[in-house]
């Protein structure tokens, strides 16, 4: 479960991220490719599949990052976001 904290915004990448990337490959395609701030947000990454996700998370004075795998189904971007927020 997400740690509570004041969030600004939800940020959800369109389009196939590689969730092999880490903490430092998830930061460095937010700061790069999307030119967003990293900090009082919250960045959802997705495969093509939508079974897999990975959430970043920044928490005081460093990330978190989460990881979830279906089984069965796949995740609907807008339960996602209704339950991160």
């Amino acid at each position: 479960m997400l740690k509570e904290v004041t969030v600004d915004r939800v940020y959800l990448a369109q389009g196939v991220t590689d969730l092999r990337k880490s903490i430092d490959g998830l930061v460095a395609l937010v700061k790069e490719e999307f030119e967003l701030d990293l900090f009082l947000r919250v960045y959802l990454f997705f495969v093509t599949a939508r079974d897999k996700l990975k959430i970043l998370q920044w928490d005081h004075n460093g990330f978190w990052l989460y990881y979830r795998r279906l089984e069965r189904g796949n995740f609907h971007w807008y339960q996602i976001i209704i339950r991160v927020l």
